[in-house]
């Protein structure tokens, strides 16, 4: 076994020094969105089998078990338990292998972010919602008490995780977090209920209406904002504030995947949720339009953000190079998280996944 898995790597690394000078040339000439996020991954790959091997396995261990020992998958059975996928994002926004434990750590409010979702979206009355909404803002334990055992016991995995987060990233880089972080699971929080309130009285919103919130409740910016204090680039007053006021770079980022999400016919595996749909609103406001009309729509929507992202990812601007290129892989990996087939899963990222385990 030992000499199989040597031989491997000795014929691997070879194929990856031509694969990385054949895709540096390409991006001189070719737009960051033409290569597909697992392009660049695999570039990463040989390197960390050089150094351990069963990359995969080595990386998920320490997401795995933390995620067993928290129980939310036992304790909420209505949610997604996808490890394995929630881990697929920062394995992709953040494939360099200095960057493993930022990754760890990463794939916990990612998980949080799910969990949550499906609380709005398919098991939580509106007054449940609207109280749990009110507990996120104020933070606070006699705000908790109110709430039902299910909402009490994500909202404590909430909290722990939060101040988990904060208490590391304070010891590593000086700064606490836990106010940035904080907000933005309110403001995450308050998008969904939005959206619940509209779903609850079938209110269809006008465009415009439906993606300025549906930016927020895309999710992107609360996973960006604790991605920025886990890298630990360039934490200051100024960019804290930055990061915090939902910056261009965020929301472009958040614009594509909310598009692509709706530009999907099919709802996330084992999911019957009520999420709205930009092509519902769009339908809806422009009377006589075409499936197939507001289909290409949306495409040239998001595809002059993404030209907007590219420009917003060129120097100057506040943030690392890390955390730029970073925003960037999240718009890339949009299409390969998203497209799902008839049969609501996502063969492509399958496909994926079993190339790495």
């Amino acid at each position: 076994m030992k000499q199989a898995r040597s031989e491997s790597r000795r014929v691997m690394l070879p194929d990856m020094k031509f694969l990385v000078i054949v895709l540096r040339k390409l991006e001189r000439i070719l737009p960051p969105a033409f290569f597909d996020i697992m392009i660049h991954l695999v570039v990463h790959l040989p390197c960390e089998a050089k150094l351990v091997g069963l990359v995969s396995y080595r990386w998920m261990y320490p997401f795995e078990r933390w995620w067993k020992d928290l129980g939310l998958a036992k304790e909420l059975k209505f949610a997604r338990n996808q490890p394995l996928k929630w881990y697929m994002w920062p394995l992709a926004v953040l494939p360099h292998p200095s960057l493993s434990a930022q990754r760890v750590e990463l794939t916990k409010p990612i998980s949080l972010v799910y969990i949550i979702d499906d609380i709005f979206d398919v098991h939580g009355t509106l007054d449940e919602l609207t109280l749990f909404t009110e507990a996120v803002n104020r933070w606070k334990y006699e705000a908790v008490e109110p709430l039902p055992d299910y909402m009490k016991t994500c909202f404590n995995a909430l909290n722990g995780i939060t101040n988990e987060i904060s208490s590391k990233v304070y010891k590593d880089y000086g700064w606490n977090p836990i106010d940035s972080l904080q907000k933005s699971w309110a403001i995450l929080c308050n998008a969904f209920l939005v959206e619940a309130k509209w779903f609850s009285v079938g209110h269809v919103p006008k465009t415009d209406e439906y993606l300025k919130n549906g930016i927020i409740s895309s999710r992107v910016h609360v996973v960006l904002v604790h991605m920025f204090f886990l890298l630990g680039h360039g934490i200051t007053k100024r960019n804290v504030d930055i990061v915090d006021d939902f910056p261009g770079i965020i929301s472009s980022a958040a614009t594509i995947l909310r598009l692509w999400d709706d530009f999907g016919s099919a709802k996330d595996e084992n999911q019957e949720g009520h999420d709205g749909s930009y092509l519902d609103c769009y339908i809806k406001e422009n009377p006589g339009t075409s499936i197939e009309n507001a289909r290409c729509h949306v495409m040239h929507m998001i595809s002059e953000t993404w030209k907007l992202l590219n420009q917003q990812c060129l120097p100057p601007n506040p943030f690392s190079s890390c955390f730029t290129k970073a925003c960037l892989n999240v718009a890339r990996m949009v299409p390969l998280m998203y497209s799902y087939d008839g049969n609501q899963c996502l063969p492509s990222l399958e496909e994926h996944m079993k190339s790495l385990v």
